[in-house]
């Protein structure tokens, strides 16, 4: 019969897919300092929770010896907060500027390991990295016996990003690596072209992974990439239109073990979800990250969640906006013009997320003498833009009409201007 039949897939996707779909955020515990207490976690948490984030992947730096330096300490007090939350962490050790000695990482993990926060797959415990390929296979083997040892078995999922880059380095990683039981592949970004990017080494990879190994696969999705911080450390990638076609790589393409975010609170790489507060050092980045707000792209994130874990998604009219406040030629006073300045267009993107009984809806773009509209379909992310005008000193306005009437409609806070003090290709982010 039909109902039999349909119990009979539903077993078998049970057999395939041993966890749920999960949406982490990286979270730099290096800008943690001042959350020493839990209270100081939660709202961070609550926040991440609301839009459909489940935990927060903690990226571990400045660690040379067990119990050295405030991010051992500050990645305690968040276990805690995440306990109270039903919250999921991943240790991240961050292995692209320290020497982690295997004793570091050992008793991180143990000290953890038991935590109801601490995420598991298929009852291991989920530990990944950034880099640390450097640190050869058996570095890993030996970390993971000793864990063993201790009666804790870890899914290690490192991000190795210097060994895989495309679908023809699977075999590459895994065969010098036995120590690999998942894999997270951080490239969410197109680097140093102007094309898109496609979702061909994900794929490739998470196949591999789930034909050859027992671990998670992690798809990495990020809003932008900018960074200036001084000679070589200064680019921007072409991100215009990256968080809504990689979200769609996520739900149409890949279907992921997991989703992370990148970032929740990284502001020197311009793709911060979450929001600045006082006691997060900025340095030089305050020059681009002071007053532009990038909470209206967690609408998306909220959208998309939903979408990945359950298939559908619901949401009032919203469109959410994003663009630079210098065209890309701008001349600035200070920083430097950062590798990359040319990929971005000089345009305003708007992403119309319609409720499903919205039918058809007009959304109208304009900037100084510039206009666009394009036609978006309630259920269904669509996206356009405007061009910057001719005219300077402007700021753009977006109107959602309906049947003729405009139901929303609002105003950039901030104007397109060729005036400009710091070379700055971060985005201010809105939504009506």
């Amino acid at each position: 019969s039909m109902r039999s039949l349909s119990l009979l897939l539903s077993g078998l996707l049970a057999v395939e897919r041993v966890h749920a779909a999960d949406v982490f955020a990286h979270f730099m515990v290096e800008s943690a300092y001042g959350y020493d207490t839990a209270e100081k976690w939660t709202p961070h948490i609550s926040l991440a929770q609301s839009i459909g984030i489940d935990g927060f992947s903690t990226d571990l730096m400045n660690i040379k010896n067990p119990g050295d330096g405030y991010e051992v300490d500050r990645l305690g007090v968040a276990f805690s907060a995440a306990e109270a939350a039903s919250f999921d962490l991943i240790i991240s050790f961050d292995m692209s500027a320290n020497s982690w000695t295997q004793e570091t990482m050992q008793d991180l993990i143990s000290k953890h390991a038991s935590s109801s926060a601490m995420y598991r797959w298929n009852d291991a415990v989920v530990v990944t990295t950034f880099s640390g390929d450097t640190y050869g296979n058996g570095f890993y083997v030996t970390l993971k016996s000793a864990l063993a040892s201790q009666g804790v078995t870890i899914s290690f999922t490192p991000a190795f990003l210097n060994q895989y880059g495309s679908s023809g380095d699977v075999d590459k990683v895994l065969s010098s690596f036995s120590s690999i039981d998942g894999f997270a592949n951080w490239w969410a970004w197109p680097t140093g072209t102007n094309d898109t990017l496609t979702p061909d080494a994900d794929i490739a990879m998470q196949e591999a992974i789930h034909s050859q190994r027992t671990g998670p696969y992690i798809m990495a999705v990020s809003p932008w990439q900018f960074k200036s911080l001084g000679t070589g450390n200064n680019w921007v990638v072409q991100a215009d239109t990256l968080f809504h076609y990689r979200w769609e790589q996520v739900v149409n393409d890949v279907k992921p073990d997991i989703v992370e975010l990148i970032s929740w609170n990284d502001f020197p790489e311009s793709h911060y979800l979450g929001d600045h507060d006082d006691t997060v050092q900025l340095y030089d980045a305050e020059h681009y990250v002071l007053g532009y707000d990038h909470g209206a792209w967690r609408s998306i994130v909220q959208y998309y969640a939903s979408l990945y874990k359950t298939g559908s998604a619901t949401i009032n009219d919203e469109v959410i906006y994003w663009y630079r406040t210098s065209p890309k030629a701008a001349l600035c006073s200070q920083g430097e013009r950062p590798d990359g300045a040319d990929y971005p267009a000089d345009a305003v993107f708007a992403l119309a997320l319609l409720a499903d009984s919205t039918g058809n809806a007009t959304i109208s773009l304009d900037i100084g003498s510039s206009h666009a509209e394009f036609i978006a379909t309630g259920g269904k992310p669509t996206l356009g833009w405007v061009s910057f005008p001719t005219e300077d000193n402007q700021a753009p306005s977006v109107q959602i009409i309906k049947d003729g009437q405009t139901t929303k409609s609002g105003t950039g806070s901030m104007q397109v201007s060729s005036a400009c003090e710091y070379y700055n290709f971060n985005p201010l982010v809105q939504k009506v």
